[in-house]
């Protein structure tokens, strides 16, 4: 099936995200009983509600998008070319922007998207926060009602798992036993929050998502059987 797909006609993304606020105190207190509330499944007794907070990215109802970075494959004279730029600022902006380009540029119907468990987190995730702003939600991510054949996402750990359920991978295994060049160099996620709150180093974590998107799309390439793209067919726009 995957083979049958046009590499054209997908948009690759990946997002970062961070806790609303730098620290749980900034909140409301309104806003920290609910986090408490939220949190205490996961955080049982190990973690105050305070303690846990430098987590609260990974929810879209206490977190927020920093970057959202996009990729899409050319095919020109038996040339590919993979573009790869990054929506950044505030994030009511980079939402509109992100949300401009799929109106304007991926909206067909045999048009995807594709992230590395986004159908558990990128998707959904854009989704609740652009409602959240109370901008228009994209139909590339308008999920009601839609049947599972319907809904137009590819997500390359659902792919992996070829029907194991129970299975998670993460990118940077994935691209490791695929012999694919690591995306993790220089941070991973779990220090994203420090990185752009405590560093105030937007820059590299905006590098940080460039290259998840980059392995993603050659994760594609691979499981199609495909070439990996070389560094001279990837450019930053």
């Amino acid at each position: 099936m995957l083979r049958k797909i046009n590499p054209e006609h997908i948009l690759f993304l990946d997002i970062e995200t961070v806790p609303q606020e730098k620290h749980f105190k900034n909140l409301s207190s309104e806003k920290q009983k609910l986090w408490e509330e939220k949190s205490k499944y996961q955080r049982k007794e190990e973690f105050t509600a305070e303690e846990f907070y430098d987590r609260a990215g990974i929810w879209a109802e206490f977190g927020k998008i920093i970057c959202i970075s996009v990729a899409y494959l050319k095919y020109r004279d038996d040339k590919r070319i993979l573009r790869v730029t990054t929506f950044q600022g505030p994030e009511e902006k980079l939402l509109r922007d992100f949300s401009h380009l799929l109106e304007t540029h991926f909206y067909k119907q045999h048009h995807l998207l594709c992230a590395h468990n986004g159908k558990e987190f990128d998707f959904p995730y854009i989704a609740r926060r652009i409602l959240i702003h109370n901008l228009p939600l994209p139909e590339k991510l308008n999920m009601f009602g839609r049947k599972p054949w319907e809904v137009p996402h590819l997500d390359t750990l659902e792919l992996w798992k070829f029907g194991d359920y129970k299975h998670y991978t993460s990118l940077k295994l994935l691209t490791n036993v695929l012999g694919i060049p690591s995306p993790k160099e220089d941070i991973d996620g779990s220090e994203v929050r420090d990185v752009y709150y405590i560093d105030n180093q937007l820059g590299r974590i905006i590098n940080y998502c460039e290259r998840d998107v980059i392995a993603i799309a050659q994760v594609i390439l691979k499981l199609r059987q495909e070439d990996l793209l070389t560094e001279a067919e990837i450019v930053t726009v």
